[in-house]
């Protein structure tokens, strides 16, 4: 199954945890520094939501591209 039928189908679903390692998969394989924002701001959003410990490492990870202030 293609990636946005996975994403489509864990929104439909409400799979938070399955929304952020999808997202995260998405950004690790975006050609464009954009697209890999987008779609690693959603699974950090996604992760805060569900409480996830990855949200901290997430967030690192958009700190460091930029498109997050550090602390």
């Amino acid at each position: 199954m293609p990636l946005d039928a996975k994403l489509l189908a864990a929104h439909a679903a409400g799979d938070k945890d399955r929304l952020v390692t999808l997202y995260t998969q998405a950004a690790a394989s975006a050609d464009d520094p954009d697209a890999a924002g987008f779609y690693l701001t959603h699974a950090y959003v996604f992760a805060l939501e569900a409480g996830l410990p990855q949200a901290a490492d997430l967030r690192a990870q958009l700190v460091e591209m930029g498109r997050e202030e550090p602390f």
